[in-house]
């Protein structure tokens, strides 16, 4: 019998791809007597011809294939077994079905034993090597697979429903790309999305935030709109931004950087004068809305008061402090113009004209933790009888329970909204401002009666004001109790007041006070919890009644430490004050320059601002504003305008060379003679228009 020239296992030496290649990519006894192939194209080309060895039979069935393609593999290693055997098992980090059905299936096929090698940095990022690793697995079916291939077909394979002659190729595997990124992907049964040869483009995503499946709330991750689960970790959040529905009103100058320690103590940065950006944009939200109105409003118009704006935040009607539905407005005067704040009790019928006169003796109260209160009358403009309180208006204040009570209905913080207690620095603000109101209220012989966490308005940080003070004088008119009597009910509602903001506990949930006592002095000092103590124990019968007074020295230190802060706030002001101060003497300069570059015609002269000395204040005008570089580009530089205007101002004896726009003519000039040329120039337009409040700018040019 004829024979092959070349012993059997050399003819499978022949097709096996050389370990060598498959780990380093080449192998350097390819030419030195290496036996395996070292060709993978060739390798590919036998499989893939009509006459090759390589059928069906030289790789598992569809089913499984399509497994192993769509699973992300980690680790590929034969494991001896009882007898010759040898199982592949396939090791998959969340995919158990997968290994389950290839080691099940792989156990009945019988094949001697053989070593892949890999290295072991390469078990762990396959994902880049996944035509080799797959290359692998050919050969090793390739080689060892004698004959009983097992042929079953797998759920997969049928859901799929993959043509069964599907011959295996290692070059159509893509490499890995993050998945789940294009939503209108279709999403196949195994959980990845389906091979439509579509690469990732972030300008294809139109309505991804309505396409985002519901996730659950990490509270460990940063990550409020829960997109993250959403989408791969590969990549930013590129929907989680949502863009306003307006823009930003507050952009007229740019945000103060950090602060640069390069600069010399007399160089300055252009926010250092103006105010600053923080104090700027409060000062712009609360200057907005001073000025809100409401367009096609329904609201009447009150007496003397006409643009009505509810202020109430929340449309549910309480009655639980006067006894009446109450609203609060704001509302313009018109016998003055300002704007004050009108609340109103829906529903009152007043039956004694006395009452209403009791709000007269509040006018003359005049303390800067009480709001002040101007008027009170009655009217049926809303359709019923109800009386109304005009008071000082702050604008974008909000009241004690809206600042630390965000959730009144709820006693204690939840996982997500935990409730931190208050510092104590601002309960003895919170303190020290109550007892100066109280003291002002009870030495007019008169009783605040509405100490409620609901009436007392924060306008500023840790600033507060007691609020509708004079109402509940006017509601019990006739039920009048004893001045002395009232005054000691207000240190009891001090008392509770402070005891639910140490406590984060809402007035109406405090009903054990002795554990709410014990609750406060395991987070605050004694002092603190001696001083709420005091408040809430009324004095002994046939004592001498609590004062005031006599709270206040007992709370001294911190009075005068809360003295000392709003001290230093009205130093802190009064700086930023000056700066505008400075800005305004800049105003009135350019205003002067205004009015004299580029007159029309002055005097029957239409080219008097060409002439004289008007002529260099126009080439002073460019030379401050007009500036531009060696290529014929305009330089802004609001240091080099700030500084020019200032010397300006001050008359400086420093020179500057003004040249025309031709640069045919040039002037060697001080400040000083162009103050004095802008200061006659101005003086020439005031004369010749009579205008006698042009006072003001003259007393800008000294």
């Amino acid at each position: 019998m004829a024979t092959s020239r070349y012993p059997q296992s050399d003819l499978q030496n022949k097709e096996t791809l050389c370990r060598n290649v498959l780990i380093y990519g080449h192998c350097r006894y390819e030419n030195t007597g290496c036996a395996f192939n070292h060709d993978q194209n060739r390798s590919n080309s036998v499989q893939n011809s009509p006459g090759g060895q390589s059928n069906q039979s030289d790789f598992p069935t569809p089913g499984l294939r399509n497994l192993l393609e769509r699973a992300e593999l980690t680790c590929v290693r034969p494991q001896r077994e009882k007898g010759s055997q040898c199982r592949l098992t396939v090791i998959h980090p969340g995919w158990a079905a997968l290994r389950g059905i290839t080691e099940r299936k792989c156990a009945r096929w019988p094949f001697k034993e053989i070593n892949i090698f890999l290295p072991s940095s390469q078990c762990g990022c396959l994902y880049s090597q996944r035509s080799r690793l797959y290359v692998a697995i050919k050969s090793l079916i390739q080689c060892e697979l004698k004959a009983n291939p097992f042929i079953a077909a797998t759920p997969a394979a049928a859901q799929d429903g993959e043509a069964s002659s599907t011959v295996f190729n290692p070059a159509t595997f893509r490499e890995f790309t993050p998945s789940n990124f294009e939503l209108s992907t279709g999403i196949t049964a195994n959980g990845t999305a389906s091979d439509t040869g579509l690469s990732f483009d972030p300008f294809t995503m139109p309505n991804v935030g309505q396409a985002l499946p519901a996730t659950p709330f990490n509270p460990y991750a940063d990550d409020p709109t829960g997109l993250a689960g959403s989408s791969a970790a590969y990549f930013q959040h590129q929907n989680a931004y949502t863009a306003p529905l307006q823009p930003l009103q507050y952009h007229l100058y740019a945000p103060v950087g950090p602060y640069r320690d390069d600069l010399l103590p007399f160089q300055r940065q252009i926010h250092d004068f103006f105010l600053p950006e923080k104090l700027r944009e409060e000062m712009q939200r609360k200057s907005e809305a001073l000025q809100q109105v409401m367009p096609n409003s329904t609201l009447p118009p009150l007496d003397n008061y006409y643009s009505l704006v509810p202020l109430d935040t929340s449309h549910r009607k309480s009655s639980s402090v006067f006894g009446y539905t109450t609203w609060v407005y704001k509302a313009t005067s018109s016998k003055s113009g300002k704007t004050y704040c009108l609340r109103r009790l829906e529903g009152f019928r007043l039956t004694n004209e006395q009452a209403i006169r009791s709000v007269k003796e509040w006018r003359r109260l005049n303390n800067g933790s009480v709001v002040t209160i101007h008027d009170a009358f009655t009217t049926r403009a809303f359709g019923d009888s109800s009386l109304f309180f005009v008071q000082d208006y702050h604008p974008l204040s909000k009241t004690l329970a809206e600042v630390h009570f965000t959730q009144p209905n709820t006693t204690h913080g939840t996982r997500f909204n935990a409730k931190n207690p208050i510092a104590e620095s601002v309960l003895w603000g919170y303190v020290s401002q109550i007892a100066n109101a109280l003291k002002a209220i009870h030495t007019l012989n008169l009783a605040a009666r509405c100490l409620d966490m609901s009436k007392v308005i924060v306008t500023d940080k840790n600033r507060i004001r007691l609020s509708a003070c004079s109402i509940l004088d006017v509601v019990h008119f006739e039920a009048r109790r004893p001045v002395q009597e009232l005054q000691q009910e207000d240190l009891i509602q001090f008392g509770k007041l402070i005891l639910s903001l140490a406590t984060n506990t809402p007035p109406n949930q405090l009903t054990n006070l002795k554990g709410s006592m014990e609750q406060m002095s395991r987070v605050y000092s004694k002092e603190l919890t001696d001083t709420v103590l005091w408040l809430l124990t009324p004095a002994p019968a046939g004592a001498t009644p609590k004062g005031i007074e006599e709270f206040i020295r007992g709370i001294a230190v911190h009075m005068v430490a809360t003295l000392d802060a709003s001290l230093h706030e009205a130093d802190t002001m009064k700086s930023e004050l000056f700066r505008e101060l400075e800005n305004g003497r800049l105003v009135r300069l350019m205003a002067k320059l205004g009015a004299v570059n580029e007159r029309q015609e002055f005097d029957g002269d239409r080219a008097w601002s060409e002439n004289g000395e008007r002529y260099m204040l126009k080439l002073f005008r460019d030379y401050v504003f007009h500036q531009v570089d060696a290529n014929g580009n305009p330089v802004v530089d609001m240091g080099h305008i700030i500084r020019c205007l200032n010397r300006l101002d001050a008359g400086s004896d420093d020179r500057i060379c003004l040249t025309s726009r031709d640069e045919q003519t040039s002037f060697v000039v001080s400040y000083k003679d162009l103050k004095k040329q802008l200061g006659n120039a101005f003086g020439e337009l005031l004369k010749a228009g009579k205008q006698p409040t042009a006072r003001g700018f003259q007393g800008s040019s000294h």
